[in-house]
């Protein structure tokens, strides 16, 4: 059984940074890239970074390029976003992805296994 766990989320002030970190197991992490994305609400879910198997390619959702950064320790089996510069349109919950192949993919579609999210507000 393939589970995702993520932590990290929590409540702090526009400008502040988080770190997000997701568990994997039940699969073999480092041959599939890895997502993250989020949904606030009323929202549909949104793309925010993707690193393929071997970390060495990484995309980001324009909205959070040059602030956020993906990152993968196979020897733990986690994926992580760090989020800098946080601003309140960052507020949402934060999803990681396990994806079907070694490549990096944009859309939530195209990922098998999903965690059960991880909540960030950003206050002004």
């Amino acid at each position: 059984q393939v589970q995702l766990v993520e932590s990290g989320g929590g409540l702090v002030q526009a400008g502040a940074s988080l770190r997000l970190s997701c568990v994997v197991s039940g699969r073999t992490f480092s041959r599939y890239g890895m997502g993250w994305f989020r949904q606030a609400p009323g929202k549909e879910r949104e793309f925010v970074a993707a690193i393929n198997s071997n970390g060495r390619t990484t995309s980001y959702a324009d909205s959070v390029k040059g602030r956020f950064a993906i990152s993968r320790d196979d020897t733990r089996n986690t994926v992580y976003l760090q989020m800098n510069d946080l601003k309140p349109e960052d507020t949402a919950a934060y999803f990681c992805a396990s994806g079907r192949y070694s490549w990096l993919e944009t859309t939530p579609g195209s990922y098998e296994y999903w965690g059960k999210g991880a909540q960030v507000n950003v206050s002004k």
